[in-house]
């Protein structure tokens, strides 16, 4: 398999698992520390801005690729698999029909606290 190819597959797996955590988040039965760690994955995730920027070389791409990934598997670690298998197919319908991701505002609030907070810790 190319490069390129399993590039592609893994990144739509990321996504489908980030859906899925955001439909995993409105069910009622979802643990509280997997509703915690899932808000700030999902709404980091699906946030328009990024705790390191794109455009800084290297650094700005290692946010998507290792920190997502990283928060995404720790929330599916603690969400239970009921819960899991229910959303993967609610997201697997939205994929289906809307090939739009869904929007968070809560994510640049996360994103500008952490860089206020860094900012503090520097001064």
């Amino acid at each position: 398999m190319k490069i390129s190819r399993l590039v592609k597959y893994w990144a739509e797996l990321l996504k489908r698992d980030i859906l899925a955590l955001w439909f995993a988040l409105k069910n009622p039965q979802m643990p509280f520390i997997a509703k915690g760690v899932g808000f700030f994955t999902v709404a980091y995730a699906l946030s328009p801005i990024d705790l390191i920027p794109d455009f800084i070389p290297i650094l700005g791409l290692l946010d998507d690729l290792i920190l997502v990934p990283i928060l995404v598997w720790l929330t599916i670690r603690l969400t239970p698999k009921e819960i899991l298998n229910h959303s993967h197919q609610q997201a697997k319908e939205w994929l289906s029909f809307n090939k739009a991701k869904p929007f968070i505002n809560a994510g640049i609030i996360i994103v500008v606290v952490l860089w206020l907070m860094y900012l503090w810790l520097l001064i």
